[in-house]
């Protein structure tokens, strides 16, 4: 199989989705976070999303790429090899419950790998007055398939600032452990509508290679996004501008999550955050970032 770089560019079509307090606030039980933010809305108090309520509100187009896809002979044969590899998100202000948005998307770029070719979807989420709420960048890798043509679009992602180094002093390091039960992936897809079967069926994860079920990606970056919430914004996710990682390994539950900050870096407008996820069986996300305000 193989796939043309020419289809960088090629426009989705258009999704709308109202976001509910009963599907935010299930976003956060799913990944066991008791903030109040997302959940007291005692004496009428206003709640927020979770931010990585985000990827909950794109899935719908994600789950489906191939009936978004706009006037195009994109091989659709290629979808399936597709394992989730990045994750990039950029918080314009919070989701709250009430929310009508508008979700744009489009192929933002396709480049060669290694192991195949990654592809990178851009959604761009507006409120109904066009105001922008969140833009996510989600890149697969479509193992096997050849990349045809020089890789397009790569100059157009995000880019995320570097890790110091080793010596330029690195401050707030920590490490916070999380145990994941053997329910946990159900929880999480049932709470969340993230559905795909390597999560929840034996079956399906052994037929296509895998070992056995394993956690969602995006629960383990909802993982770190709350440790990083709580212990480096005080527990405001008004504060998390960004988030980003990529996916580098699997755990198959029962197992623990072990999220560590490397190194936080003052800026003008908040503090750089680095940080990792491993498994005792390896490293679950590298290259994660995220950029908290002030």
């Amino acid at each position: 199989m193989q796939l043309q770089t020419t289809f960088t560019g090629t426009p989705l079509r258009d999704h709308t989705v109202t976001v509910t307090s009963r599907a935010t606030m299930n976003y956060a039980a799913a990944i066991d976070d008791a903030n109040p933010r997302y959940l007291d809305d005692a004496g009428g108090k206003a709640i927020i999303a979770p931010p990585m309520f985000a990827v909950a509100a794109t899935w719908p187009v994600s789950e489906r790429i191939h009936a978004f896809l706009v006037g195009t002979d994109f091989p659709r044969e290629v979808l399936q090899t597709q394992v989730h590899y990045s994750e990039h998100l950029a918080f314009h202000r919070p989701l709250r419950p009430g929310d009508a948005l508008v979700i744009r998307g489009r192929i933002a770029a396709i480049v060669p790998h290694r192991a195949g070719t990654v592809t990178v979807l851009r959604f761009d989420a507006c409120d109904r007055d066009g105001a922008p709420v969140f833009t996510e960048h989600t890149g697969a890798l479509l193992r096997g398939v050849a990349c045809v043509g020089e890789g397009r679009g790569a100059e157009d992602l995000p880019v995320t600032p570097a890790p110091p180094a080793p010596d330029a002093g690195a401050s707030a390091c920590w490490e916070e452990s999380v145990h994941i039960d053997r329910l946990k992936p159900f929880v999480y897809d049932g709470c969340t509508n993230i559905h795909f079967p390597i999560h929840t069926s034996v079956g399906f994860a052994r037929m296509v290679g895998l070992p056995d079920i394993i956690l969602q990606g995006t629960a383990t970056l909802a993982y770190a996004a709350r440790a990083l919430t709580d212990r480096e914004a005080g527990g405001d996710a008004t504060r998390l501008k960004a988030i980003t990682c990529r996916f580098s390994g699997m755990l198959v539950p029962p197992g623990d999550l072990r999220i560590r900050l490397s190194c936080r870096r003052e800026r003008a407008d908040g503090a750089d955050l680095f940080f990792a996820v491993d498994s005792g069986s390896g490293r679950l996300l590298t290259h994660g970032y995220a950029l908290v305000g002030g």
